[in-house]
């Protein structure tokens, strides 16, 4: 079977002509439960997300902050494994139509199989892979296998990326150009800086891909003042506090996120 990189394009697109930012939704597989990991990453759709991002927990995170982290933990004390990964893009994109991502670190695809990991997720029926860490460089046997199965490969660019560092990343990439809003790592911010929309400006001179903007959006007002820029808002830490805050009534957490969902839908509806 092959993987879902024109339905993820084609969601994008139609976000565009309908002259709004899509709203990409982010949560790790296994948290808190393989389960409830799936069910939040439902409502999380139902609610207003046009794509959602399983996360593979890993645990050494680099890019992710404090509260990913413990969602991580939470899920790896779970014992989650990939072969649950692959479960949970299967199945929320079986309840929901939605294109569904992989985000993971280069390490366990690798340890996996780079051949084997690309089969399973596409047919799983994931739109493609989230990849942080793995250079340009070192990404021809990743970008080969995800091409075959029908997959994007989704590039992380920073401010720090210089322009010409931009055009080599863009080039190899598909689906769409995760630009990180800021230095550092994840979590929600009290503001979303400028340095996202000049980042955003200086990907889209290298690239007709669309660009979408994670690391610090939580709320109805930081989407839509990326989605003013961006073609894309991604939203991770936020919902996973929305699952903490919870404090372990499933019922409440499911709720919480759904909401969320909803809010950041109209926010990147407004456009600041």
């Amino acid at each position: 079977m092959a993987g879902n990189v024109e339905l993820l394009n084609s969601v994008l697109a139609q976000a565009r002509t309908e002259n709004r930012a899509a709203l990409v939704g982010y949560l790790p597989a296994g948290f808190p439960t393989v389960d409830d990991g799936i069910r939040a990453m439902t409502e999380i759709l139902d609610g207003g997300c046009d794509i959602v991002e399983v996360g593979l927990p890993h645990s050494d995170p680099v890019l992710d902050g404090p509260v990913i982290q413990t969602a991580d933990d939470i899920a790896l004390r779970g014992g989650v494994k990939i072969v649950d990964v692959i479960r949970t893009v299967r199945e929320v994109h079986a309840a929901t139509g939605a294109p569904v991502l992989c985000m993971t670190y280069w390490n366990p695809v690798d340890a996996y199989g780079v051949e084997r990991f690309a089969a399973d997720l596409a047919e799983a029926g994931g739109a493609g892979c989230i990849l942080p860490d793995l250079p340009v460089e070192e990404s021809e046997v990743w970008r080969k296998a995800a091409a075959q199965h029908g997959l994007a490969t989704v590039f992380v660019v920073a401010p720090s990326s210089r322009d010409e560092r931009l055009a080599k990343i863009t080039a190899a990439g598909s689906g769409f150009v995760y630009a990180a809003s800021l230095m550092g790592v994840t979590g929600t911010r009290e503001s979303v800086g400028r340095e996202a929309e000049d980042l955003v400006a200086r990907t889209r001179a290298t690239t007709a891909l669309p660009v979408c903007v994670g690391l610090g959006v939580s709320d109805a007002g930081q989407a839509a003042e990326v989605a003013r820029f961006a073609d894309g808002v991604i939203v991770g830490s936020a919902f996973v506090k929305r699952l903490l805050a919870a404090d372990g009534d499933l019922d409440a957490g499911l709720a919480g996120v759904r909401a969320l969902a909803g809010e950041l839908a109209e926010g990147v509806r407004k456009r600041a």
